[in-house]
């Protein structure tokens, strides 16, 4: 149907169909499919959204009800878990760095900013070098992140150095620093009682897995797994966090990763470098007008299957 005929010298007729569009699938996506296709972000847009979703995430972490007696009661029993683990050495290590002046003030400004530097300079690179891959990557951060919500509110934890009997020091407040927003002046700003997970070591593992698979110098490979490996220190000397804190942010990340694996189909390093550029009807006619010029100089089909019968049947 909608073929047009060709006759050819011996009163045959040969169907050729009509061209198929080439942008057919293209047109014919569903929306869906649309919206999981990789597109150049736009920088007015990932600062809005970041500003604004940090400040809900802010927000509602701040929001879930401080359970005090709650949050120092699960301290106490994850305390007494870790002991029986036998990994409960956060109070040593807490002694043991506090006690070089020098290295517990750095860890606490580590703590204060890096948390945040590092994960915005990541998200930057992503921006301007991995564009493909920026979208997938964000979602991961962003899933790790909304998941962790929900710890906070079922799971009340107090840090290490709010509990009563625990022996912990509070670096932030004994050295006097600008640290942690749960000490200190700050206090009254953050949710002291929302531990677990830690979003230390999520963001800190997003950043260090991200800077492994994509970069390409060797010494910069290999900050980005001594980051979330100096950050684990680091929460667990300024005693704002247990171990298991730890293993709670992963799990919320391998959470994060495993969205944005079933919405795109691949893990975000897996993903194309660069955006597709999408085809323009300009680009679909020029490729159409070279494709007919090539076969302008080819032998038509119903004249070359004449000239193949001659031949064979010549004596």
């Amino acid at each position: 149907m909608g073929d047009t005929t060709v006759t050819t010298l011996e009163g045959r007729e040969a169907a050729v169909p009509h061209p198929v569009a080439d942008d057919a699938d293209e047109t014919g996506r569903g929306p869906l499919r649309r919206v999981r296709t990789p597109r150049r972000p736009r920088l007015w847009f990932e600062v809005l959204l970041i500003a604004v979703s940090y400040w809900t995430y802010s927000l509602i972490r701040n929001a879930v009800p401080e359970q005090k007696a709650e949050a120092l009661s699960n301290a106490d029993w994850l305390w007494k878990l870790e002991h029986h683990l036998g990994i409960a050495v956060e109070e040593s290590v807490n002694h043991a760095v506090n006690s070089v002046t020098w290295l517990i003030v750095g860890m606490n400004y580590y703590y204060a900013t890096l948390h945040f530097i590092v994960t915005l300079a990541v998200l930057v690179w992503l921006y301007r070098s991995h564009p493909g891959r920026y979208a997938a990557t964000r979602l991961v951060l962003f899933a790790t992140t909304g998941v962790a919500l929900v710890g906070y509110y079922l799971y009340p934890l107090a840090p290490p150095r709010l509990m009563t009997n625990g022996g912990f020091i509070d670096t932030v407040t004994v050295h006097d620093t600008w640290g942690s927003m749960a000490s200190g002046d700050l206090k009254n700003m953050s949710n002291q009682y929302a531990a677990m997970p830690s979003m230390h070591i999520g963001w800190s593992v997003w950043s260090g897995l991200t800077i492994f698979a994509l970069a390409r110098i060797p010494w910069v490979r290999l900050l980005g797994l001594l980051y979330p490996a100096a950050t684990l220190v680091v929460i667990v000397a300024t005693a704002n966090h247990f171990w298991l804190d730890a293993v709670g942010g992963i799990l919320c990340l391998a959470f994060g990763y495993t969205v944005a694996w079933l919405w795109y189909g691949a893990l975000p390093h897996a993903l194309p470098k660069l955006v597709p550029q999408p085809r323009t009807a300009k680009t679909r006619t020029a490729e159409t007008r070279t494709a007919e010029t090539g076969r302008a100089g080819e032998c038509p089909p119903a004249a070359a299957a004449i000239t193949t019968q001659r031949r064979a049947t010549k004596p």
